[in-house]
């Protein structure tokens, strides 16, 4: 008869203590309305903020015109059209960089209170290396880094600058107005400075501003050999090409790093992997980002590029930010089939009529030759011996194509633009230690393209490009 009494008394209890553990923290399902999840390839899932009501968020921040005109913006250039699986957009490659960044900001928290006691709080220091790693890319044009080279260089600037105007201008009140991270809400009164990100997403330093000691010792996690930035693109974009690369472990890159004395530092333990990414990154440039049939294409949209936006950007995009949110690859592809369809000898007609051959896959450029030289020869040479040793009155059906890559890039925050190692035998930061790795990688890989217009003329180019480069060659394809 006494059975029941037993439950209905640990009954009893567990619902007191359900009631003592609400009035002591908020509701935990609170946090499925507050932090989103995005399914990844890459990592599963990643982690959003949703948000409050009436607060601003991650997921708010990301919705805005400037990061959505990110998904019409091919995160690979020109490969997209040799690869036609690589249809990934920057936007994705951004979410990848922001979900790193929490990665590093969580695994470097207890070492930069140790270094800096008086860092803001853990959710402040995890939101600005997030904005950062989401936003260092936002001022890309159409294109990518073609834009930079075709367009924005008649104004001294590149993506990086374009993208520090937006953080600090157009994108400014949406990021101080954000006051959590994934992990939990900023301390009482804190908010993230636009200028914070703008200085650490990007290499070089902002004339007139110095970065507070505990933000400029995290600048390796964006500027740096092993960043959120190449970590991200470099196994995403060859997971996206379908293509097979070496181990990146980017786990135990994360993993073995941490804040020593002013800057990030990598462990010893994670050296071998480290340069394991570093020879993976090098594969896919010279095989993917360089790719000489990638080279095609672009050898023949610099024939019409810059000339096809003049009509569509009225001048330096600074100047213009409205048409330049309008501008993206679909805008341009879209805008160039239309002028098919113009009158006959106007120049939308002649423009129109050069990317419909470009997009055929009609290119007027063939490869004739192709080598790959030993680092740090002069680029301006290179041209100056091939084309002095091709007949004068053929220059204008040659072309020489040098794609130069350095292997690791550099990091503000060191002499030798490396990353410093930490010896776990001395307990110090060996530079010695470092300098070997950097002997051990090819600092530069020059690879040279001779392209002709003329099908007659492969076999003379090829040989006349052989011979001006004989001492140079290392290998050739």
């Amino acid at each position: 008869m006494a059975t029941g009494r037993p439950p209905r008394t640990r009954t009893k209890k567990r619902k007191r203590a359900r009631a003592r553990a609400r009035t002591r923290r908020p509701d935990p399902a609170s946090r499925f309305s507050e932090v989103n999840l995005i399914a990844d390839p890459l990592y599963g899932y990643i982690e959003i903020t949703k948000g409050r009501s009436g607060e601003n968020s991650e997921s708010r921040l990301l919705d805005s015109p400037w990061l959505q005109r990110l998904r019409r913006i091919h995160q690979l250039q020109s490969a997209w059209w040799v690869f036609p699986t690589a249809e990934h957009s920057r936007f994705v490659h951004l979410l990848g960089a922001m979900h790193l960044a929490s990665m590093f900001a969580r695994r470097l928290d207890a070492s930069l209170r140790d270094a800096f006691p008086d860092a803001p709080s853990p959710a402040l220091v995890e939101e600005t290396l997030r904005l950062a790693g989401l936003l260092h890319d936002v001022g890309h044009g159409p294109f990518g880094h073609f834009f930079d080279q075709e367009v924005l260089s008649r104004w001294q600037l590149d993506h990086e600058l374009v993208g520090r105007r937006l953080v600090t201008h157009e994108l400014a009140d949406q990021i101080a107005s954000l006051r959590a991270s994934p992990s939990g809400d900023f301390d009482s009164g804190e908010h993230v400075d636009p200028m914070w990100v703008a200085w650490i997403m990007a290499d070089p330093d902002i004339a007139g501003y110095t970065p507070p000691a505990w933000l400029r010792a995290l600048k390796p996690v964006l500027c740096g050999p092993a960043t959120v930035d190449n970590l991200d693109y470099v196994p995403r974009d060859a997971y996206m090409c379908g293509i097979s690369l070496g181990p990146v472990e980017v786990r135990r890159i994360i993993h073995y790093t941490f804040v020593d004395g002013d800057t990030v530092v990598l462990h010893a333990h994670a050296v071998a992997a480290l340069e394991m990414f570093l020879a993976s990154r090098l594969y896919m440039y010279l095989n993917v980002y360089h790719h000489r049939t990638g080279r095609r294409f672009d050898l023949s949209l610099r024939e019409v590029f810059s000339q096809t936006i003049d009509l569509l950007l009225p001048g330096n995009p600074l100047n213009h930010m409205s048409s330049y949110l309008q501008l993206n690859d679909w805008s341009v592809l879209e805008t160039v089939q239309r002028w098919q369809h113009e009158p006959a000898g106007t120049e939308q007609r002649r423009l129109g009529d050069a990317w419909a051959r470009i997009t055929a896959r009609d290119l007027r450029w063939r490869l004739a030759y192709e080598t790959v030289l030993r680092r740090g020869s002069d680029v301006d040479a290179i041209r100056d011996r091939v084309v002095a040793s091709v007949d004068t009155e053929l220059h204008g059906d040659v072309e020489v194509d040098v794609a130069t890559t350095r292997v690791a890039p550099h990091n503000p925050m060191t002499e030798n633009g490396m990353v410093n190692v930490f010896d776990p035998l001395t307990h110090t930061v060996e530079h010695a230690r470092t300098a070997a790795v950097i002997e051990r990688l090819p600092q530069f890989n020059q690879v040279v393209r001779v392209f002709t217009s003329r099908e007659d003329l492969l076999r003379t180019v090829h040989d006349a490009a052989a011979t001006a480069l004989d001492s140079e060659r290392i290998t050739e394809r």
